[in-house]
Protein backbone atom coordinates (compact mmCIF):
# COMPACT_ATOMS: atom_id res chain seq x y z
CA UNK A 1 0.00 0.00 0.00
CA UNK A 2 1.07 3.29 -0.73
CA UNK A 3 1.90 5.52 2.51
CA UNK A 4 1.31 8.94 0.51
CA UNK A 5 -2.25 9.66 2.06
CA UNK A 6 -2.19 7.79 5.09
CA UNK A 7 -2.51 8.27 9.28
CA UNK A 8 1.40 7.49 9.69
CA UNK A 9 2.38 9.45 6.70
CA UNK A 10 1.24 13.16 7.67
CA UNK A 11 4.18 14.58 9.53
CA UNK A 12 6.39 13.80 6.32
CA UNK A 13 4.35 15.16 4.07
CA UNK A 14 4.17 18.73 6.08
CA UNK A 15 8.18 18.12 6.02
CA UNK A 16 7.88 17.95 2.82
CA UNK A 17 5.89 20.48 1.79
CA UNK A 18 7.86 22.97 3.71
CA UNK A 19 10.68 22.25 2.09
CA UNK A 20 10.35 23.88 -1.71
CA UNK A 21 7.68 26.22 -2.68
CA UNK A 22 4.72 24.51 -4.63
CA UNK A 23 2.85 26.14 -7.28
CA UNK A 24 -0.26 26.20 -5.56
CA UNK A 25 -1.12 26.09 -1.77
CA UNK A 26 -5.13 25.44 -1.21
CA UNK A 27 -6.62 26.23 2.44
CA UNK A 28 -9.85 24.10 2.51
CA UNK A 29 -10.17 20.34 2.71
CA UNK A 30 -14.11 20.93 1.51
CA UNK A 31 -15.40 19.78 -1.85
CA UNK A 32 -13.99 22.95 -3.51
CA UNK A 33 -10.39 22.46 -2.02
CA UNK A 34 -10.64 18.77 -3.50
CA UNK A 35 -11.72 19.77 -6.72
CA UNK A 36 -9.12 22.42 -7.04
CA UNK A 37 -6.39 20.10 -6.18
CA UNK A 38 -7.55 17.60 -8.61
CA UNK A 39 -7.70 19.76 -11.65
CA UNK A 40 -4.12 21.66 -10.58
CA UNK A 41 -2.06 18.78 -10.65
CA UNK A 42 -3.81 16.97 -13.60
CA UNK A 43 -2.98 20.06 -15.24
CA UNK A 44 0.67 19.40 -13.80
CA UNK A 45 1.11 21.75 -10.79
CA UNK A 46 2.63 20.88 -7.65
CA UNK A 47 -0.06 21.48 -5.17
CA UNK A 48 -1.66 20.58 -1.87
CA UNK A 49 -4.20 20.81 0.43
CA UNK A 50 -4.22 21.69 4.27
CA UNK A 51 -7.57 21.53 5.90
CA UNK A 52 -7.70 22.29 9.83
CA UNK A 53 -10.01 19.00 10.69
CA UNK A 54 -10.90 16.16 8.85
CA UNK A 55 -11.53 16.04 5.12
CA UNK A 56 -15.01 17.02 4.76
CA UNK A 57 -15.65 17.66 7.77
CA UNK A 58 -17.86 20.44 7.70
CA UNK A 59 -20.22 21.96 5.13
CA UNK A 60 -19.49 18.86 2.68
CA UNK A 61 -20.03 16.61 4.37
CA UNK A 62 -23.76 17.86 6.19
CA UNK A 63 -25.20 18.49 3.04
CA UNK A 64 -28.94 16.43 2.18
CA UNK A 65 -26.25 13.88 0.28
CA UNK A 66 -27.66 14.80 -3.37
CA UNK A 67 -25.81 15.44 -6.28
CA UNK A 68 -28.57 17.10 -8.33
CA UNK A 69 -29.93 19.42 -10.51
CA UNK A 70 -31.35 21.58 -7.92
CA UNK A 71 -35.04 21.53 -9.30
CA UNK A 72 -35.76 23.91 -6.71
CA UNK A 73 -33.64 26.55 -8.65
CA UNK A 74 -36.28 27.03 -11.22
CA UNK A 75 -38.86 28.32 -8.99
CA UNK A 76 -35.86 31.31 -8.55
CA UNK A 77 -35.29 31.64 -11.97
CA UNK A 78 -31.65 30.59 -11.95
CA UNK A 79 -31.94 28.27 -14.99
CA UNK A 80 -28.29 28.93 -15.76
CA UNK A 81 -27.78 26.83 -12.62
CA UNK A 82 -30.18 24.28 -12.98
CA UNK A 83 -28.40 23.70 -16.66
CA UNK A 84 -24.92 23.84 -15.29
CA UNK A 85 -25.05 22.06 -12.56
CA UNK A 86 -27.88 19.58 -13.98
CA UNK A 87 -25.32 18.30 -16.39
CA UNK A 88 -22.01 18.12 -14.01
CA UNK A 89 -24.38 15.43 -12.25
CA UNK A 90 -23.63 13.39 -15.18
CA UNK A 91 -20.10 13.56 -15.08
CA UNK A 92 -19.82 13.06 -11.26
CA UNK A 93 -21.84 9.93 -11.66
CA UNK A 94 -19.97 8.64 -14.72
CA UNK A 95 -16.56 9.30 -12.71
CA UNK A 96 -17.42 7.57 -9.52
CA UNK A 97 -20.46 5.48 -10.21
CA UNK A 98 -19.63 3.62 -6.77
CA UNK A 99 -20.15 6.49 -4.81
CA UNK A 100 -23.55 8.05 -6.93
CA UNK A 101 -26.69 6.19 -7.06
CA UNK A 102 -29.56 7.53 -9.43
CA UNK A 103 -32.85 7.32 -7.26
CA UNK A 104 -36.21 7.98 -8.27
CA UNK A 105 -37.63 10.72 -6.73
CA UNK A 106 -41.67 11.92 -5.92
CA UNK A 107 -42.81 15.37 -6.33
CA UNK A 108 -46.04 15.14 -4.81
CA UNK A 109 -48.62 17.92 -5.51
CA UNK A 110 -50.76 19.21 -2.68
CA UNK A 111 -54.31 21.75 -2.67
CA UNK A 112 -52.73 25.39 -2.03
CA UNK A 113 -49.07 23.94 -2.79
CA UNK A 114 -46.26 24.98 -4.56
CA UNK A 115 -46.72 23.47 -7.93
CA UNK A 116 -49.72 22.10 -9.86
CA UNK A 117 -50.45 19.86 -12.73
CA UNK A 118 -49.19 21.48 -15.23
CA UNK A 119 -46.71 23.44 -13.27
CA UNK A 120 -45.12 20.52 -12.26
CA UNK A 121 -44.97 19.19 -16.00
CA UNK A 122 -43.78 22.14 -17.78
CA UNK A 123 -41.09 22.07 -14.72
CA UNK A 124 -39.48 18.99 -14.59
CA UNK A 125 -39.98 18.45 -18.44
CA UNK A 126 -37.11 21.84 -18.44
CA UNK A 127 -35.58 20.70 -15.74
CA UNK A 128 -35.06 17.21 -17.90
CA UNK A 129 -33.98 18.91 -21.04
CA UNK A 130 -31.95 21.52 -18.90
CA UNK A 131 -29.71 19.16 -17.45
CA UNK A 132 -29.72 16.68 -20.52
CA UNK A 133 -31.35 14.16 -18.71
CA UNK A 134 -30.74 10.52 -20.28
CA UNK A 135 -34.32 8.85 -22.08
CA UNK A 136 -34.38 6.27 -19.30
CA UNK A 137 -34.61 9.09 -16.09
CA UNK A 138 -36.95 11.02 -17.84
CA UNK A 139 -39.86 12.74 -16.03
CA UNK A 140 -43.09 10.93 -15.39
CA UNK A 141 -46.41 12.27 -14.29
CA UNK A 142 -48.49 10.44 -12.24
CA UNK A 143 -52.44 10.70 -11.05
CA UNK A 144 -53.57 10.55 -8.07
CA UNK A 145 -53.74 7.04 -7.58
CA UNK A 146 -51.21 5.44 -9.00
CA UNK A 147 -48.70 8.15 -6.96
CA UNK A 148 -50.41 6.68 -3.55
CA UNK A 149 -49.27 3.14 -4.84
CA UNK A 150 -45.94 4.23 -5.08
CA UNK A 151 -45.93 5.34 -1.66
CA UNK A 152 -48.66 4.69 0.34
CA UNK A 153 -47.77 7.21 3.21
CA UNK A 154 -48.49 10.12 0.96
CA UNK A 155 -51.57 12.18 2.35
CA UNK A 156 -55.01 11.16 0.64
CA UNK A 157 -56.05 14.39 -0.65
CA UNK A 158 -52.71 14.83 -3.41
CA UNK A 159 -53.78 15.73 -6.47
CA UNK A 160 -51.15 13.41 -8.56
CA UNK A 161 -46.52 13.73 -8.86
CA UNK A 162 -44.03 14.28 -10.75
CA UNK A 163 -41.79 11.33 -10.66
CA UNK A 164 -37.89 12.05 -11.95
CA UNK A 165 -34.29 11.09 -11.23
CA UNK A 166 -32.50 12.70 -8.62
CA UNK A 167 -28.22 11.20 -7.55
CA UNK A 168 -28.05 10.54 -3.88
CA UNK A 169 -24.41 10.61 -3.07
CA UNK A 170 -22.00 10.38 0.17
CA UNK A 171 -21.02 13.58 0.15
CA UNK A 172 -18.00 12.78 2.69
CA UNK A 173 -16.46 10.09 0.70
CA UNK A 174 -17.11 12.16 -2.54
CA UNK A 175 -15.16 14.39 -1.15
CA UNK A 176 -12.45 11.77 -0.25
CA UNK A 177 -12.22 9.85 -3.53
CA UNK A 178 -11.52 13.05 -5.28
CA UNK A 179 -8.57 13.75 -2.68
CA UNK A 180 -7.16 10.35 -3.21
CA UNK A 181 -7.27 10.88 -7.24
CA UNK A 182 -5.49 13.83 -6.90
CA UNK A 183 -2.80 12.28 -4.53
CA UNK A 184 -2.69 9.18 -7.25
CA UNK A 185 -0.94 12.06 -9.47
CA UNK A 186 1.03 13.89 -7.50
CA UNK A 187 -0.72 15.96 -5.18
CA UNK A 188 -0.42 16.29 -1.03
CA UNK A 189 -3.45 16.47 0.98
CA UNK A 190 -3.11 16.60 5.06
CA UNK A 191 -5.36 17.35 7.31
CA UNK A 192 -5.28 18.43 10.82
CA UNK A 193 -3.28 20.63 9.42
CA UNK A 194 -4.25 24.45 10.46
CA UNK A 195 -3.28 27.60 8.55
CA UNK A 196 -2.38 30.11 11.42
CA UNK A 197 -1.05 32.66 9.35
CA UNK A 198 -0.46 33.35 5.58
CA UNK A 199 3.00 34.70 4.44
CA UNK A 200 3.77 37.34 2.52
CA UNK A 201 6.71 38.85 0.50
CA UNK A 202 6.96 42.47 -1.25
CA UNK A 203 3.09 42.66 -0.42
CA UNK A 204 1.91 39.90 -2.43
CA UNK A 205 0.86 36.19 -0.33
CA UNK A 206 3.61 33.72 -0.73
CA UNK A 207 2.44 30.46 1.80
CA UNK A 208 1.05 30.20 5.04
CA UNK A 209 1.89 28.75 8.44
CA UNK A 210 0.98 25.93 8.90
CA UNK A 211 0.18 24.24 12.29
CA UNK A 212 0.32 20.05 13.13
CA UNK A 213 -2.62 20.10 14.69
CA UNK A 214 -1.32 16.39 16.30
CA UNK A 215 1.61 17.32 17.44
CA UNK A 216 1.62 21.42 17.56
CA UNK A 217 4.62 21.80 15.29
CA UNK A 218 4.53 24.46 12.72
CA UNK A 219 5.77 24.64 9.38
CA UNK A 220 6.20 27.73 6.77
CA UNK A 221 4.18 26.55 3.16
CA UNK A 222 5.36 28.56 0.38
CA UNK A 223 3.46 28.69 -2.96
CA UNK A 224 3.16 30.61 -5.62
CA UNK A 225 -0.58 31.12 -5.47
CA UNK A 226 -2.53 30.85 -2.68
CA UNK A 227 -6.30 29.57 -2.75
CA UNK A 228 -8.76 30.23 -0.17
CA UNK A 229 -11.21 27.32 -0.42
CA UNK A 230 -12.00 27.29 3.62
CA UNK A 231 -16.20 27.87 3.53
CA UNK A 232 -17.27 29.07 5.96
CA UNK A 233 -13.78 30.62 6.64
CA UNK A 234 -13.49 32.02 3.70
CA UNK A 235 -14.13 35.76 5.11
CA UNK A 236 -12.13 35.08 8.07
CA UNK A 237 -9.12 34.75 5.84
CA UNK A 238 -9.99 37.76 3.46
CA UNK A 239 -9.86 39.52 6.71
CA UNK A 240 -6.01 38.37 7.50
CA UNK A 241 -5.64 39.42 3.95
CA UNK A 242 -6.97 42.86 4.40
CA UNK A 243 -9.24 42.13 1.80
CA UNK A 244 -12.72 41.67 2.91
CA UNK A 245 -14.19 43.95 1.11
CA UNK A 246 -17.10 44.43 -1.56
CA UNK A 247 -19.58 41.01 -0.90
CA UNK A 248 -19.39 38.38 2.47
CA UNK A 249 -20.45 35.71 3.38
CA UNK A 250 -23.80 34.73 4.77
CA UNK A 251 -24.09 31.53 7.14
CA UNK A 252 -27.30 29.31 7.27
CA UNK A 253 -27.85 26.56 8.92
CA UNK A 254 -29.68 23.36 7.78
CA UNK A 255 -30.21 20.26 9.31
CA UNK A 256 -31.41 16.74 8.53
CA UNK A 257 -32.62 13.96 11.11
CA UNK A 258 -32.47 10.33 11.02
CA UNK A 259 -35.37 7.72 11.62
CA UNK A 260 -35.18 3.98 11.28
CA UNK A 261 -37.01 2.66 8.28
CA UNK A 262 -39.31 0.75 10.32
CA UNK A 263 -40.59 3.76 11.64
CA UNK A 264 -40.84 5.47 8.56
CA UNK A 265 -41.12 3.43 5.71
CA UNK A 266 -40.80 5.19 3.03
CA UNK A 267 -40.96 3.09 -0.60
CA UNK A 268 -39.28 6.32 -2.49
CA UNK A 269 -37.15 9.62 -1.86
CA UNK A 270 -39.66 12.25 -1.68
CA UNK A 271 -39.60 16.13 -2.14
CA UNK A 272 -42.36 17.71 -0.94
CA UNK A 273 -44.38 21.18 0.46
CA UNK A 274 -44.07 22.16 3.74
CA UNK A 275 -46.67 24.79 5.54
CA UNK A 276 -44.11 27.64 5.70
CA UNK A 277 -43.47 27.32 1.51
CA UNK A 278 -40.42 25.81 1.68
CA UNK A 279 -40.13 22.00 0.63
CA UNK A 280 -38.23 19.70 2.36
CA UNK A 281 -36.94 15.90 1.14
CA UNK A 282 -37.34 12.53 2.51
CA UNK A 283 -35.28 10.18 1.42
CA UNK A 284 -34.87 6.06 2.12
CA UNK A 285 -31.12 5.04 2.83
CA UNK A 286 -29.89 1.92 4.03
CA UNK A 287 -32.39 1.07 5.94
CA UNK A 288 -32.79 4.17 7.12
CA UNK A 289 -34.88 7.05 6.42
CA UNK A 290 -33.54 10.70 6.25
CA UNK A 291 -35.27 14.11 6.19
CA UNK A 292 -34.18 17.56 5.14
CA UNK A 293 -33.76 20.71 5.24
CA UNK A 294 -33.77 23.49 7.33
CA UNK A 295 -33.04 26.83 6.66
CA UNK A 296 -32.04 29.60 9.15
CA UNK A 297 -29.41 32.19 9.49
CA UNK A 298 -26.75 31.16 11.67
CA UNK A 299 -23.91 33.15 14.00
CA UNK A 300 -22.95 30.25 16.35
CA UNK A 301 -19.97 27.65 16.15
CA UNK A 302 -18.81 27.11 12.51
CA UNK A 303 -16.60 24.40 13.77
CA UNK A 304 -19.37 22.37 15.83
CA UNK A 305 -22.84 23.09 14.48
CA UNK A 306 -25.72 21.64 16.39
CA UNK A 307 -29.32 20.84 15.58
CA UNK A 308 -31.52 22.35 17.89
CA UNK A 309 -34.84 20.88 19.44
CA UNK A 310 -37.21 23.17 17.38
CA UNK A 311 -34.72 22.26 14.25
CA UNK A 312 -36.07 18.53 14.80
CA UNK A 313 -39.84 19.23 16.16
CA UNK A 314 -40.13 21.26 12.44
CA UNK A 315 -38.71 18.62 10.77
CA UNK A 316 -41.01 15.93 12.42
CA UNK A 317 -44.38 18.21 12.02
CA UNK A 318 -42.87 18.61 7.79
CA UNK A 319 -43.31 14.74 8.19
CA UNK A 320 -46.47 14.93 9.65
CA UNK A 321 -47.89 17.17 7.41
CA UNK A 322 -47.04 15.11 3.86
CA UNK A 323 -47.68 11.72 5.86
CA UNK A 324 -50.19 12.19 9.12
CA UNK A 325 -50.15 8.72 9.06
CA UNK A 326 -46.69 8.70 10.29
CA UNK A 327 -47.15 10.87 13.29
CA UNK A 328 -43.47 10.74 13.70
CA UNK A 329 -42.19 12.31 17.39
CA UNK A 330 -38.83 13.75 18.54
CA UNK A 331 -38.53 10.62 20.23
CA UNK A 332 -38.12 8.60 17.18
CA UNK A 333 -35.09 10.51 15.77
CA UNK A 334 -32.35 8.36 15.80
CA UNK A 335 -29.54 10.90 14.77
CA UNK A 336 -29.14 14.03 12.30
CA UNK A 337 -26.57 16.53 11.54
CA UNK A 338 -26.53 20.33 11.02
CA UNK A 339 -24.32 22.16 8.68
CA UNK A 340 -23.36 25.35 7.82
CA UNK A 341 -23.43 26.86 4.54
CA UNK A 342 -21.60 29.80 3.43
CA UNK A 343 -23.53 31.55 0.90
CA UNK A 344 -23.20 35.02 -0.51
CA UNK A 345 -25.00 38.01 1.17
CA UNK A 346 -27.89 39.40 -0.46
CA UNK A 347 -29.76 42.02 1.55
CA UNK A 348 -33.55 41.46 2.13
CA UNK A 349 -33.44 38.15 1.16
CA UNK A 350 -34.44 35.06 3.12
CA UNK A 351 -32.18 31.83 3.71
CA UNK A 352 -34.33 30.03 1.30
CA UNK A 353 -34.24 32.65 -1.10
CA UNK A 354 -29.84 33.47 -1.24
CA UNK A 355 -28.62 32.17 -4.45
CA UNK A 356 -25.95 29.06 -4.64
CA UNK A 357 -24.01 30.52 -7.08
CA UNK A 358 -20.39 30.38 -6.55
CA UNK A 359 -18.41 34.03 -6.03
CA UNK A 360 -14.19 34.41 -6.59
CA UNK A 361 -12.39 37.03 -4.88
CA UNK A 362 -8.70 38.05 -5.90
CA UNK A 363 -7.18 40.57 -3.58
CA UNK A 364 -4.25 42.74 -4.32
CA UNK A 365 -1.91 40.58 -2.67
CA UNK A 366 -2.74 37.77 -5.23
CA UNK A 367 -4.78 35.69 -2.84
CA UNK A 368 -7.86 33.71 -4.56
CA UNK A 369 -10.90 33.68 -2.53
CA UNK A 370 -13.69 30.60 -3.77
CA UNK A 371 -17.20 31.09 -1.68
CA UNK A 372 -20.66 30.00 -2.50
CA UNK A 373 -21.34 27.35 -4.64
CA UNK A 374 -23.51 23.67 -3.89
CA UNK A 375 -22.07 20.25 -4.23
CA UNK A 376 -22.71 19.32 -7.33
CA UNK A 377 -21.35 22.49 -8.78
CA UNK A 378 -17.53 21.71 -7.16
CA UNK A 379 -15.74 20.83 -10.48
CA UNK A 380 -16.79 23.90 -12.71
CA UNK A 381 -15.64 25.89 -9.56
CA UNK A 382 -12.18 24.41 -9.53
CA UNK A 383 -11.76 24.95 -12.98
CA UNK A 384 -12.33 28.80 -12.53
CA UNK A 385 -10.30 29.06 -9.97
CA UNK A 386 -7.59 26.55 -11.64
CA UNK A 387 -8.46 28.53 -14.79
CA UNK A 388 -6.79 31.79 -12.79
CA UNK A 389 -3.81 29.99 -11.18
CA UNK A 390 -3.00 29.29 -14.59
CA UNK A 391 -2.80 32.24 -16.14
CA UNK A 392 -1.04 33.78 -13.36
CA UNK A 393 1.68 30.89 -13.31
CA UNK A 394 1.66 31.70 -17.19
CA UNK A 395 2.52 35.41 -16.31
CA UNK A 396 5.17 35.19 -14.02
CA UNK A 397 7.03 32.03 -15.54
CA UNK A 398 5.70 31.39 -19.15
CA UNK A 399 4.76 28.11 -18.40
CA UNK A 400 1.96 26.27 -20.46
CA UNK A 401 -1.17 24.71 -19.17
CA UNK A 402 -3.98 22.62 -20.80
CA UNK A 403 -7.66 23.59 -19.91
CA UNK A 404 -9.18 21.42 -17.45
CA UNK A 405 -9.86 17.84 -18.27
CA UNK A 406 -11.26 16.46 -15.01
CA UNK A 407 -14.50 15.69 -16.62
CA UNK A 408 -12.75 12.35 -17.89
CA UNK A 409 -11.05 11.79 -14.94
CA UNK A 410 -12.44 8.49 -13.03
CA UNK A 411 -12.33 9.58 -8.65
CA UNK A 412 -10.58 6.94 -7.01
CA UNK A 413 -12.40 3.41 -7.03
CA UNK A 414 -14.31 5.17 -10.27
CA UNK A 415 -12.10 2.72 -12.68
CA UNK A 416 -15.10 0.17 -13.10
CA UNK A 417 -16.20 0.44 -16.29
CA UNK A 418 -18.12 3.72 -16.01
CA UNK A 419 -21.83 3.63 -14.30
CA UNK A 420 -22.78 0.61 -17.71
CA UNK A 421 -20.05 -1.55 -16.02
CA UNK A 422 -20.77 -0.92 -12.26
CA UNK A 423 -23.63 -3.69 -11.81
CA UNK A 424 -21.21 -6.32 -13.35
CA UNK A 425 -18.53 -5.05 -11.02
CA UNK A 426 -20.16 -5.15 -8.27
CA UNK A 427 -21.49 -8.25 -8.35
CA UNK A 428 -17.72 -9.91 -9.11
CA UNK A 429 -16.73 -7.91 -6.37
CA UNK A 430 -19.40 -9.47 -3.55
CA UNK A 431 -18.73 -13.01 -4.85
CA UNK A 432 -15.00 -12.44 -4.44
CA UNK A 433 -16.24 -11.14 -0.53
CA UNK A 434 -18.28 -13.79 -0.02
CA UNK A 435 -15.16 -16.12 -1.48
CA UNK A 436 -13.19 -15.08 1.86
CA UNK A 437 -16.12 -15.54 4.51
CA UNK A 438 -18.23 -12.29 4.33
CA UNK A 439 -21.74 -12.77 4.64
CA UNK A 440 -23.40 -11.48 1.23
CA UNK A 441 -24.54 -8.31 2.69
CA UNK A 442 -21.37 -7.10 4.25
CA UNK A 443 -19.59 -8.43 0.72
CA UNK A 444 -21.68 -6.29 -1.22
CA UNK A 445 -21.67 -2.83 0.96
CA UNK A 446 -17.56 -3.32 0.97
CA UNK A 447 -17.78 -3.68 -3.16
CA UNK A 448 -20.80 -0.45 -3.45
CA UNK A 449 -18.60 1.95 -0.79
CA UNK A 450 -15.36 1.51 -2.28
CA UNK A 451 -15.46 0.71 -6.45
CA UNK A 452 -12.38 -0.52 -7.98
CA UNK A 453 -10.14 0.09 -4.10
CA UNK A 454 -12.44 -2.69 -3.02
CA UNK A 455 -9.52 -5.40 -4.06
CA UNK A 456 -7.59 -3.39 -1.77
CA UNK A 457 -9.63 -3.61 1.12
CA UNK A 458 -10.26 -7.79 0.57
CA UNK A 459 -6.24 -8.13 0.66
CA UNK A 460 -6.12 -5.92 4.06
CA UNK A 461 -9.16 -9.01 5.17
CA UNK A 462 -7.40 -12.05 3.49
CA UNK A 463 -4.23 -10.83 5.57
CA UNK A 464 -5.76 -9.56 8.97
CA UNK A 465 -9.17 -10.87 9.08
CA UNK A 466 -8.41 -13.12 12.17
CA UNK A 467 -7.24 -10.79 13.88
CA UNK A 468 -10.77 -8.64 13.72
CA UNK A 469 -12.34 -10.79 16.42
CA UNK A 470 -9.22 -10.09 19.07
CA UNK A 471 -11.06 -6.49 18.57
CA UNK A 472 -14.25 -7.75 18.96
CA UNK A 473 -15.24 -6.36 15.30
CA UNK A 474 -16.78 -8.08 12.09
CA UNK A 475 -14.11 -8.99 9.89
CA UNK A 476 -15.42 -6.25 7.17
CA UNK A 477 -15.35 -3.54 9.79
CA UNK A 478 -11.59 -4.30 10.64
CA UNK A 479 -10.58 -4.72 7.04
CA UNK A 480 -12.32 -1.59 5.97
CA UNK A 481 -10.61 0.64 9.41
CA UNK A 482 -7.04 -0.68 8.31
CA UNK A 483 -7.67 0.15 4.62
CA UNK A 484 -8.98 3.55 5.98
CA UNK A 485 -5.89 4.37 8.51
CA UNK A 486 -3.32 3.12 4.96
CA UNK A 487 -5.00 5.05 2.49
CA UNK A 488 -7.60 6.98 3.47
CA UNK A 489 -5.35 9.35 6.15
CA UNK A 490 -8.01 8.18 9.04
CA UNK A 491 -6.68 10.17 12.30
CA UNK A 492 -10.11 9.61 14.61
CA UNK A 493 -12.44 7.40 15.46
CA UNK A 494 -14.97 10.13 14.32
CA UNK A 495 -13.15 10.38 11.02
CA UNK A 496 -13.93 6.50 10.67
CA UNK A 497 -17.47 6.61 12.16
CA UNK A 498 -18.56 9.90 10.58
CA UNK A 499 -16.76 10.48 6.65
CA UNK A 500 -15.43 7.11 6.24
CA UNK A 501 -18.13 5.30 6.93
CA UNK A 502 -21.58 7.34 7.68
CA UNK A 503 -22.11 5.05 10.46
CA UNK A 504 -22.57 7.88 13.18
CA UNK A 505 -25.67 8.89 10.83
CA UNK A 506 -27.33 5.93 9.32
CA UNK A 507 -26.04 2.81 11.74
CA UNK A 508 -25.40 5.20 15.49
CA UNK A 509 -26.16 1.38 16.72
CA UNK A 510 -23.66 -0.15 15.31
CA UNK A 511 -20.84 3.27 16.56
CA UNK A 512 -21.91 2.32 19.98
CA UNK A 513 -21.15 -1.11 19.67
CA UNK A 514 -17.90 -1.54 18.03
CA UNK A 515 -16.60 1.57 19.27
CA UNK A 516 -14.41 0.02 22.17
CA UNK A 517 -12.84 -2.27 18.92
CA UNK A 518 -12.21 0.74 16.87
CA UNK A 519 -10.65 2.63 19.43
CA UNK A 520 -8.50 -0.78 20.68
CA UNK A 521 -7.67 -1.53 16.85
CA UNK A 522 -6.47 2.28 15.84
CA UNK A 523 -4.31 2.66 19.32
CA UNK A 524 -2.90 -0.70 18.37
CA UNK A 525 -1.97 0.43 15.17
CA UNK A 526 -1.06 4.24 15.52
CA UNK A 527 1.00 3.10 18.88
CA UNK A 528 -1.60 5.64 21.61
CA UNK A 529 -0.78 5.76 24.64
CA UNK A 530 -3.09 5.61 27.14
CA UNK A 531 -3.61 9.39 27.40
CA UNK A 532 -3.94 9.76 23.46
CA UNK A 533 -6.27 7.14 23.30
CA UNK A 534 -8.24 8.19 26.35
CA UNK A 535 -8.43 11.91 24.75
CA UNK A 536 -9.92 10.02 21.05
CA UNK A 537 -12.25 8.45 23.03
CA UNK A 538 -13.60 11.56 24.12
CA UNK A 539 -13.31 12.77 20.37
CA UNK A 540 -16.25 10.04 19.47
CA UNK A 541 -18.30 10.67 22.98
CA UNK A 542 -18.92 14.84 21.35
CA UNK A 543 -19.38 13.28 17.32
CA UNK A 544 -22.46 11.23 19.29
CA UNK A 545 -23.23 14.04 21.20
CA UNK A 546 -24.05 16.07 18.28
CA UNK A 547 -26.34 14.15 16.67
CA UNK A 548 -28.45 14.91 19.18
CA UNK A 549 -30.45 18.01 19.40
CA UNK A 550 -29.71 21.20 21.96
CA UNK A 551 -32.04 23.74 23.16
CA UNK A 552 -32.00 26.85 21.18
CA UNK A 553 -30.58 28.65 24.44
CA UNK A 554 -27.43 26.15 24.76
CA UNK A 555 -27.31 27.32 21.02
CA UNK A 556 -26.95 30.94 21.35
CA UNK A 557 -24.66 30.87 23.91
CA UNK A 558 -22.61 28.83 21.15
CA UNK A 559 -21.84 25.92 24.28
CA UNK A 560 -18.43 24.73 22.97
CA UNK A 561 -16.69 21.75 25.17
CA UNK A 562 -14.72 20.24 22.69
CA UNK A 563 -10.74 20.20 22.71
CA UNK A 564 -8.98 23.57 21.81
CA UNK A 565 -7.32 22.01 18.49
CA UNK A 566 -10.69 20.98 16.76
CA UNK A 567 -12.37 24.21 17.82
CA UNK A 568 -10.38 26.88 17.83
CA UNK A 569 -10.61 29.14 14.31
CA UNK A 570 -8.85 27.90 12.13
CA UNK A 571 -6.86 31.51 11.32
CA UNK A 572 -6.38 32.23 14.66
CA UNK A 573 -2.64 33.49 15.15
Amino acid sequence: MSISFSASSRSALLKELSASPLDLLIIGGGITGAGILLDATARGMRAAVVEMQDFAAGTSNRSTKLVHGGLRYLKQLEVGLVAEVGKERAIVYENGPHITTPTWMLLPMIPGGTYGWWATSFGIYLYDRLAGVKHSERRKMLHREDALAKEPLLRPDIRGAGYYVEYRTDDARLTLEILKAAVARGGVAVNYARAEQLLYADGRVTGARVRDQLTGQAWEVRAKKVVNAAGPWVDELREWDKSKTGKTLHHTKGVHIVVDGNRFPLHNAVYFDVPDGRMVFAIPRDGKTYIGTTDTNYTGDLVRPRMTTSDVSYLCDCVNFMFPSVNLTPADVESGWAGVRPLIHEAGKSPSEISRRDEVFVSPSGLISIAGGKLTGYRKMADKVVSLVARDLTALEGRQFTPCTTAHISYSGGDVGGSAGYPAFVRRMTEEGVRLGLDRVSAEQVARTYGSNTEKVWEVLAETGDKAEAHGLPPALYARLLYGLAEEMVVTPSDFFVRRTGMLYFDIAGVRRYRAGVLAAMADRLGWDTATRDEMAAELERSLADTAPIPEAAERAGASQGRVWANASPHAG
